[in-house]
């Protein structure tokens, strides 16, 4: 392998364990916590962490992503161009949920009048967020975990 692909591997390794260990967190630490507030308490800690999360994660997905599809290409041999190309292919996965199932959410909260948020009657999104969160998650040690075995294939 070349050293340019080399060092993009480190770095999917690094990043792609980064982001699933990221998700295991959020999903056995951060979420249980969230899901026992009452709604205003919710929606004012889900902005806070939202603060912290952006736009870190989104350029760490984008990293794994990248580094995938690049390593798909560089690769010497073809099982682990295969393999960093289904890493790639199933990690798309994670910002496509991101996007189109956890930020419309995240909006959404973002939006709500804190004070306004009813104890009542209001349509809680936090179990829509857990399940779109732990598909993501489980795509992203899927992909950790691939990206470990190719890298040790090819060393």
């Amino acid at each position: 392998m070349s050293l340019l692909a080399q060092i993009i591997s480190v770095a999917v390794l690094l990043l792609s364990t980064t982001v699933a260990g990221t998700f295991f967190a959020v999903a056995v630490s951060v979420f249980p916590t969230l899901q026992q507030l009452p709604p205003q308490q919710y929606v004012r800690t889900q902005r806070l962490l939202g603060k912290g999360y952006h736009p870190i994660m989104p350029i760490l997905v984008s990293a794994v992503l990248l580094g995938d599809v690049l390593l798909s290409l560089l690769a010497d041999g073809i099982a682990p161009k295969v393999c960093f190309a289904i890493a790639a292919v199933l990690f798309a996965g994670v910002p496509a949920i991101s996007q189109f199932g956890n930020l419309p959410l995240n909006k959404a909260i973002e939006a709500a009048d804190v004070n306004g948020v009813p104890a009542e009657g209001w349509q809680d999104p936090r179990p829509a967020w857990r399940g779109w969160h732990l598909l993501r998650s489980v795509l992203a040690f899927v992909v950790a975990g691939l990206n470990i075995v190719t890298a040790v294939m090819v060393a």
